[in-house]
């Protein structure tokens, strides 16, 4: 397959410098934010991916392709391949993990919304921690785009950050500070310390660290958005992560059921 050099719509001012913040983070990205494929995580959508029938026959895209750790399943399994991200340092980063079989793989260095020239050319489309756009309008324009770009009959598999999560993380936190014999308000105070709110914004789900913005997503909203863009069909699992030092204060909570991210599967 050869690269896409079809030429993309000009990105706002801040897609621009979004890619550019994440390109610098590309080469350490697994050590800054959670991966939802790293051992000892429990996630549904390589299984659910790998039970597809016929897939040698079919087409799928990675959107927000990352640093590509699913691309190597997905080139495996589906006889043409496309992978996308606005960030360029990443698709490098996807290039060298698959080595010669990136040859393999139609690329797009654009956002997650261009999808224009790739209407209904996909079975299958999926979007792992990319559906993160700080600004709703983006996260609605880019579900209608992946609509639009699936064929009849087509799945949408995604994972999302969770917001709730940080609650519950939250509440671990603070329950812990009052066991300890701490008043309320030092609870609370030591709570939010550990817990990293000063990155989040809780009342619109927004998460912003070394000048990366992104969106975290209530369950709720989830099947809201997804309906809104068309899909009939929405059925929500979730991506655990085990308590460990990847989760601020994680060793003390391993006694406790897992964090997650929200998983989705959306079907036409």
């Amino acid at each position: 397959m050869t690269r896409s050099t079809r030429m993309p719509n000009p990105p706002s001012e801040e897609t621009k410098a979004q890619g550019r913040y994440w390109s610098r983070h590309a080469s350490k990205y697994d050590e800054v934010f959670l991966d939802p494929f790293r051992p000892g995580v429990v996630n549904p959508i390589p299984e659910a991916i790998r039970a597809i029938p016929g897939t040698k026959t079919k087409s799928a895209i990675d959107l927000g392709c990352g640093t590509g750790p699913l691309l190597p399943l997905l080139v495996e399994q589906f006889g043409e391949v496309h992978a996308l991200d606005f960030a360029s340092a990443m698709i490098r980063c996807s290039k060298d993990r698959l080595g010669a079989d990136a040859d393999r793989v139609t690329w797009h260095n654009r956002t997650m919304d261009d999808l224009g020239d790739l209407v209904a050319q996909f079975d299958v489309a999926v979007a792992i921690n990319s559906l993160v756009m700080p600004d709703v309008r983006d996260v609605d324009r880019t579900l209608n785009a992946v609509r639009a770009a699936l064929k009849p009959g087509g799945v949408f598999f995604g994972v999302v950050p969770s917001i709730d999560a940080i609650h519950y993380h939250t509440m671990l936190l603070l329950d812990r500070e009052l066991d300890k014999g701490l008043d309320p308000v030092e609870a609370e105070r030591l709570a939010a310390h550990h817990g990293e709110h000063r990155y989040y914004e809780f009342g619109f789900s927004r998460f912003q660290f070394q000048g990366l913005r992104q969106k975290f997503w209530q369950p709720f909203e989830i099947e809201y958005r997804l309906k809104r863009a068309g899909f009939s069909r929405v059925v929500l699992d979730r991506v655990l992560y085990p308590w460990d030092d990847h989760l601020p204060s994680g060793e003390a909570f391993a006694d406790y059921p897992p964090s997650w991210d929200w998983s989705f599967t959306a079907r036409l």
